[in-house]
């Protein structure tokens, strides 16, 4: 009589996982499509303008997190401060302009000193500390986004 009892357990058990793992799955009931539709799902945080030393540029830092599921690209950058902004990467100690930088779905893309920064040109006036900066930032996908952006002292580093 053990023996018989033995498999209806192990039935039970592999019922409940069955279950399980369909639950899991994304199944073609539509509702977790309106979890994640598949857009990007971007959030800007961690904005900050260093004090420039000079009146002729100013650097720019934030961090862009995409919750979405798929990837979204920075485009172009505009700030009530400056005549233009350019999207620059750093490679091996030297920064280079880019068109655009990738926003990776589910990742992030952190703008900050010695990396990916927006570089501040032809300014309209110097940046300091106390003033806000604001950047209107262009995403393929997801549009314009605005930034307000408190001025730092030139030393200014965010903790993470």
């Amino acid at each position: 009589m053990t023996a018989a009892r033995r498999p209806l357990p192990a039935l039970a058990l592999g019922a409940v996982c069955a279950l399980a793992l369909t639950g899991c799955s994304g199944g073609g009931d539509g509702k977790d499509a309106a979890k994640g539709d598949g857009r990007p799902e971007l959030k800007v945080s961690g904005a900050y303008v260093p004090q420039p030393p000079t009146e002729e540029m100013a650097g720019g830092f934030l961090t862009v997190r995409n919750s979405g599921d798929s990837g979204d690209k920075l485009t172009s950058v505009s700030s009530d401060v400056a005549g233009k902004v350019e999207l620059h990467k750093t490679v091996e100690q030297q920064m280079q302009r880019v068109k655009s930088l990738s926003v990776p779905a589910h990742g992030e893309l952190e703008l900050g000193r010695g990396g990916n920064h927006l570089m501040l040109m032809d300014l309209e006036r110097k940046p300091t500390k106390g003033q806000t900066v604001t950047f209107v930032l262009h995403f393929q996908r997801s549009g314009a986004v605005t930034v307000k952006a408190p001025v730092e002292a030139t030393n200014y580093t965010r903790r993470k």
